[in-house]
């Protein structure tokens, strides 16, 4: 192969920026709720319950299972997010396009830069402020040949494959 002209990995925060701010906060919060055993109001909550049939559980013992358990899911939803952004890579040569999708199982994309039509970048409010955008590319017909979502500098990729495609065509 020749060389890598541009190399990008979607991004979990330009992906799912809100997410992220989301998740980090349930992390640190958990964490912070599960070590101290304080969650306000918690004892007025525990108190206006009666008794479960003479069952004894304090209050900071809910408190830290409960900040555990909200550690956890912000924790397993930014791995998830991770791995999922990881295993897909856009890689830009001289002469063709190649997408690699999955983790166990590969998906390959392959698309010579002679056959593109169109590249169209599509981005929201959100996906401005962040640096990040949507790739369509277009060879032939109405449906894109490749939908990469949440990539880093997108207009970049877009002047790559336009320069490369014009001179290629």
């Amino acid at each position: 192969m020749s060389e890598i002209l541009y190399q990008a990995n979607p991004s979990v925060w330009r992906m799912r920026p809100m997410g992220t701010i989301i998740a980090w906060l349930m992390l640190a919060g958990g964490l912070l709720i599960g070590l101290t055993g304080n969650l306000p109001y918690l004892e007025t909550l525990y108190a206006s319950f009666p008794a479960l049939h003479g069952w004894q559980l304090q209050p900071r013992f809910l408190a830290r299972y409960a900040g555990y358990g909200i550690a956890a899911i912000g924790a397993f939803n930014l791995l998830r997010w991770w791995l999922t952004c990881l295993v897909d890579q856009l890689e830009i040569y001289p002469n063709e396009i190649i997408w690699t999708h999955g983790l166990l199982a590969k998906n390959y994309t392959e698309i010579n830069m002679g056959s593109v039509r169109t590249v169209q970048v599509h981005q929201s409010l959100l996906q401005r402020l962040v640096g990040a955008g949507d790739l369509l590319i277009f060879t032939t017909g109405d449906e894109p040949e490749l939908a990469v979502h949440g990539l880093p500098r997108p207009n970049e990729i877009r002047e790559h494959i336009r320069q490369r495609a014009s001179t290629a065509g």
